[in-house]
């Protein structure tokens, strides 16, 4: 497998695992074990934005990935990637600097706090489908695409 293609799988696994452990696991055990929900809910924030961080760099380097052999980027590449890349990222800019921001002031809490929960399991939703997309052996993928059947194993 050529480099680019392990670097592209191993940032879309780290954009979907991370999500997932934030998520699943760190945020709901800061809000058990914390002393306050406030301070459960500031080092959740911290959290939402390192996480809102790491999704762009993921997904900058999953479009980077995201060319034929001769460079030119594609949008048919891995059977539509791109389009949930690009759904992911907006996911994570909207939670970062639309949503946040209301959730810190405590504007209509209840409303924008389902709306980041919702982009958040959007953004999930996105790199599980990518990391899926991306895994699927380059053999199906040459029988769906006719760009990638020439592509050389390295």
């Amino acid at each position: 497998m050529h480099w680019k293609t392990r670097l592209t799988v191993f940032a879309a696994a780290l954009w979907w695992g991370s999500l997932s452990a934030i998520g699943f696991m760190a945020v709901p055990l800061l809000f058990r074990h914390a002393p306050s929900v406030s301070v459960a809910g500031r080092l959740a924030g911290e959290l939402f934005e390192a996480q809102a961080w790491l999704s762009l760099v993921c997904g900058i380097v999953v479009l980077t990935g995201a060319r034929d052999e001769e460079g030119v980027a594609t949008m048919g590449w891995a059977r539509g990637a791109v389009g949930f890349v690009l759904v992911g990222m907006l996911c994570a800019l909207l939670q970062q600097f639309a949503v946040a921001p209301r959730i810190v002031v405590r504007q209509d809490l209840a409303f924008w706090h389902s709306f980041g929960t919702a982009l958040f399991a959007a953004q999930w939703v996105c790199a599980a489908v990518l990391l899926w997309k991306v895994t699927t052996p380059l053999s199906r993928r040459a029988s769906s695409s006719p760009t990638s059947a020439s592509a050389s194993p390295s």
